[in-house]
């Protein structure tokens, strides 16, 4: 399904009902849209799927509606939930969801057919955009090169050159399936939603950006950004995918990323060329209105250093047994694990 997770189905989708299937988290990574990277962070599949099983949790505590029905652990075919998992000494990998249907998107003309997409949906589909959730805004947040200040009620003329916290968490939306995503106004996402009302989405997402954000603090934790994807199912929007990782969210802790924000700068510092090629590359696709802009890359992605992969493991770990307030993992504290990243 993805670069850094597998995708079983046990139960396919169909027009009228749910189907039932896995996501599988394996210890791959990406940056930069670029799909899987030449190393793996050991474990870093079952720190996701612990965090994120953990998060859904949550939500269905705080009667958020999702598609989690729990969690496998290796050999075993039964569906547990977390707690009973972590009991067994073993983190899991294997989260079950319900499914539901992921029609074509046609890309003709330069251009994606979301007409088309719906009308393979019925009322049964992944709704295909992102919603944004920011509670704060960064120095490099793209943010500041998309709007002004004013434009979210803030009291600046212009970005102030340090971070931004906001009062009031910045919900926006952008595509989920195009080759490279972009941002949208409100009314083109009122589109592409379909029959998914974008409000309820807002709703759901200022929902799940405060749950995971008292989470984290209770970790110390900041929760800086993420994002939510959803189904629509006979009338009801639910939260889908995986939800408040280390992947998809944006955490720091006493200034220092815990994310995987941590190794995309570390790319930006060590292999700029390639960083700078794939930039080149979305562009002139942009411009040619071609959607793999990858094949117009002129340069690839390097290895990492085993030292560096060492300590983008134990960040995942570490934060992961903060969060969720346990010893999942083997692994230094946050203190340690945050002091060797920065050193990065």
């Amino acid at each position: 399904m993805t670069s850094v997770k597998d995708f079983r189905v046990d139960e396919p989708a169909t027009a009228e009902e749910l189907g039932r299937g896995a996501f599988v988290f394996t210890d791959d990574y990406s940056v930069f849209d670029w799909g899987k990277m030449p190393d793996q962070i050991p474990d870093k599949g079952a720190s996701l799927c612990t965090m994120g099983a953990y998060n859904f949790q949550l939500l269905e505590e705080n009667h958020v509606p999702t598609h989690y029905e729990g969690v496998r652990l290796p050999g075993n075919d039964e569906v547990v939930d977390l707690g009973e998992a972590l009991s067994a000494d073993a983190a899991p990998e294997e989260m079950v969801i319900e499914l539901t249907q992921v029609p074509d998107l046609p890309f003709e003309g330069g251009r994606y057919d979301y007409d088309a997409y719906h009308r393979g949906a019925n009322e049964n589909y992944l709704i295909p955009l992102e919603i944004v959730f920011r509670n704060r805004v960064g120095v490099g947040s793209s943010l500041r090169s998309r709007t002004e200040p004013a434009d979210h009620g803030l009291d600046y003329d212009t970005w102030p050159e340090e971070v931004v916290d906001l009062d009031r968490p910045i919900v926006e939306f952008s595509t989920k399936y195009e080759e490279q995503d972009r941002y949208l106004d409100r009314e083109a996402a009122d589109r592409i939603a379909g029959t998914a009302d974008i409000d309820r989405l807002e709703e759901l997402a200022r929902a799940v950006n405060h749950i995971v954000t008292q989470q984290a603090a209770e970790a110390d934790l900041v929760h800086e950004d993420g994002k939510i994807e959803c189904l629509y199912y006979d009338g009801e929007i639910r939260v889908a995918d995986v939800v408040g990782t280390f992947d998809e969210n944006r955490f720091s802790y006493e200034g220092q990323q815990v994310s995987k924000e941590v190794i995309r700068q570390y790319h930006k510092r060590t292999q700029p060329e390639w960083v700078a090629a794939v930039s080149d590359a979305k562009q002139q696709a942009d411009t040619d209105g071609v959607a793999d802009w990858k094949s117009l890359c002129a340069e690839s992605p390097q290895p990492l250093d085993e030292n560096v992969i060492q300590v983008a493991r134990d960040l995942y770990c570490a934060g992961t047994n903060a969060y969720v307030g346990g010893s999942v993992f083997d692994a230094p504290s946050l203190d340690e694990a945050v002091s060797a990243a920065s050193e990065l």
